[in-house]
């Protein structure tokens, strides 16, 4: 065993940390060890496994989370977990009242706004240095009612289509489909082709979620009112259903009602689906493999429908510092200089995470319209104008605890997908959804 000095560090330790300091460049540390060890915090956060490694492995891991540790003599513990564990993890962490200081949700955590702290002062002072963010972030963190911002975002992610354009091109649709009815159309066509199927998921997971939000919403439809009424049990809703019934017959596959995250991503790459709507995951995965089919993956708005275009973001980084954290201090000064590096953060992503404070990439415009990983470089050009359609769980209104209670229980894929099997009439299935969608809603009154 090392022998301690009178003041409980021993001399090997001492050496540890004089070498870090001097490594490190910090001349306190050096000078004076002791206080450094003393003094040095621990800040722990969860994390998702981004879908471009190189974000978590060549930038957030190894660059930004070290180089701001050595700046705030704390040691940045990162977990990182897949999207799945994320929900259960934070009920653990909740249920213990101890954990991590910062953890990412990857939709509204509205549900645990008690367990939160207010985000407010996060936001003042990174609008005070950024200006506003946009409305999709505070629609996704803000609780209209009681005032308090129960998580931080500092990014969406997009969720375009993805299309074939060789097999788009033969169908008749050589700029692919830009409409639900020219989706449905075109799909047939490709199926009876090729046998190729249309990759719209109908399971009980994220992509589901969002894809069958985006019909609803471009039907017209909708869980909810702006005012927080409940509305899905509407004419708008029974033909979205209808429409999505029509789409599995004649164009996709059972496959589709066992489909997790990344199953669209799977089947796209491997050449069989005509079409699915991801973000750009799919493309960058196959410009980093170097696959042959990338070069025919092409990027699309959201579809529009008989009522409007739209689609939800793919994914909203939503950041939670729990009440019970031991480092809030820590957890909301890495949130605003998060935001400070987020170009960087940008970049390290592919263009795969957009900035809630657009002045954090003032040409975004210009960096993905001119991208020279792409084939053609302007691929990703499409996406400039995506917060004309992209919108936020809960549209029209926010995204409180009862929307993120039936975005979690996966209400809405749940409706659909009863009526592609023909377990239940359009009709049916909107007024059950409705029934349980009030339940939740009731429970949720107070909040």
């Amino acid at each position: 065993m090392a022998k301690k000095n009178e003041r409980g560090i021993s001399r090997r330790d001492f050496v540890k940390v004089a070498g870090a300091g001097a490594l490190a460049g910090i001349g306190t540390t050096f000078l004076f060890p002791e206080r450094a060890w003393a003094q040095q915090k621990t800040l722990k956060i969860i994390q998702w496994s981004h879908f471009v490694p190189a974000y978590d492995k060549e930038w957030f891991d190894t660059v930004f989370t070290k180089e701001w540790g050595q700046k705030h003599n704390t040691n940045v513990v990162v977990d990182h977990i897949a999207i799945g564990e994320i929900n259960a993890r934070a009920a653990a962490e909740v249920s213990a009242q101890k954990g991590h200081d910062l953890i990412m949700f990857l939709s509204p955590p509205a549900a645990y706004e008690k367990q939160a702290i207010d985000h407010s002062e996060i936001y003042q002072e990174v609008e005070r240095k950024h200006g506003k963010p946009i409305q999709l972030a505070v629609k996704s963190t803000l609780n209209p009612k009681t005032k308090k911002y129960f998580a931080f975002s500092d990014s969406y992610v997009p969720d375009p289509g993805n299309w074939r354009k060789d097999l788009w091109s033969a169908a008749g649709y050589p700029k692919g489909p830009d409409t639900y009815d020219e989706l449905l159309d075109g799909a047939r066509k490709i199926r009876k082709q090729t046998g190729n199927p249309c990759g719209i998921g109908l399971s009980q997971e994220l992509d589901t979620n969002m894809a069958m939000r985006a019909l609803l919403w471009s039907f017209g439809g909708s869980e909810q009112d702006e005012h927080g009424n409940v509305v899905i049990n509407s004419k708008a809703t029974i033909e979205a259903l209808k429409y999505m019934r029509s789409l599995f017959k004649d164009a996709e596959t059972p496959e589709v009602f066992t489909w997790d995250p990344s199953a669209n991503n799977r089947a796209m790459l491997a050449g069989k689906a005509s079409f699915v709507e991801n973000a750009i995951s799919i493309t960058r995965e196959a410009e980093v493999k170097h696959m042959d089919i990338g070069k025919q993956i092409m990027i699309s708005h959201a579809l529009k429908g008989p009522a409007a275009r739209l689609a939800s973001e793919h994914v909203m980084s939503c950041y939670v510092i729990w009440h019970f954290a031991e480092n809030k201090e820590g957890a909301k000064q890495f949130l605003v200089d998060f935001v400070d590096h987020f170009h960087d953060a940008f970049k390290a992503s592919a263009f795969y995470n957009f900035p809630c404070f657009p002045s954090t990439v003032p040409n975004l415009k210009d960096e993905i319209a001119n991208d020279p990983k792409a084939e053609p470089p302007d691929k990703y050009k499409v996406l400039t104008d995506v917060l004309d359609w992209a919108t936020n769980v809960g549209h029209p209104g926010y995204a409180t605890a009862a929307v993120d209670e039936v975005f979690n229980t996966f209400v809405i894929p749940t409706m659909f997908a009863k009526v592609a099997r023909d377990e239940m009439t359009p009709e049916n299935a909107a007024s059950a959804a409705e029934k349980e969608v009030k339940r939740i809603f009731d429970k949720w009154k107070n909040a």
